[in-house]
């Protein structure tokens, strides 16, 4: 599950650490509380055409919602499933991104039920690049395109499973290229659980845990 983050990074500091030209459109930050329906900050890339970094919302609408809200709001997608479900199919084969983040939160439940929040990074301090797949609805209505994108998850490694028993699927940096099909095919083979060793966590406050939360003291260790 993956269902808040934060990006923290100035845009020109995640250009150089990809290698892609930022557009104009990116969203404004920092933001350490970014929800679905968010506009949010994706890697795209391929054979022909140079590495971007982009804007595109959180959670992808299927080709054939009449309006934004005509089913479930789709902000992950399985990875053991992507390929098979209609949504998803031909997005994670052709239209695959990576969605940069600083970290993103889980929840636990203390005895009485009380949700904690848990603020996750690298370990290394590297940013998060999550694969992720996108589509582009038009409006009906309006006749607008909108592009829409969701994230890889995949059951949890073995340290996460004390939060979750979910997480992102993360890309490694060697992977990027393979991943945004700038290198050749075969990248089903990502779409794994990160190695132990990548993520670490801390205990952060229940402030988070209203989407309307804002603010750098969101990341700080209780």
């Amino acid at each position: 599950m993956c269902g808040r983050m934060a990006l923290t990074l100035p845009p020109e500091a995640m250009a150089q650490v990809f290698g892609a030209a930022p557009a104009n459109t990116l969203p404004e930050g920092p933001n350490y509380n970014i929800c679905p329906t968010d506009t949010i900050t994706v890697i795209s890339g391929g054979p022909e055409r140079p590495r971007a970094m982009e804007a595109m919302r959180w959670g992808l609408i299927p080709l054939w919602y009449k309006t934004a809200n005509d089913g479930p709001l789709l902000i992950n997608a399985r990875a053991e499933t992507v390929l098979e479900k209609p949504a998803f199919r031909s997005a994670v084969q052709a239209r695959r991104v990576l969605i940069v983040a600083s970290g993103f939160y889980e929840w636990t439940k203390d005895a009485e039920g009380g949700r904690d929040p848990w603020y996750i990074t690298r370990r290394d301090g590297m940013p998060l690049a999550f694969a992720a797949l996108w589509q582009t609805w038009r409006d009906p209505q309006s006749g607008e395109d909108l592009r829409t994108v969701a994230a890889l998850t995949t059951a949890a490694n073995s340290p996460m499973q004390a939060i979750h028993h979910r997480m992102p699927v993360i890309i490694e940096q060697t992977d990027w290229a393979l991943w945004l099909g700038e290198r050749g095919k075969g990248a089903a083979p990502l779409m794994r659980a990160a190695a132990d060793e990548v993520l670490g966590w801390h205990r952060v406050g229940r402030a988070v845990n209203s989407n309307r939360a804002s603010g750098p003291k969101l990341i700080e260790p209780l």
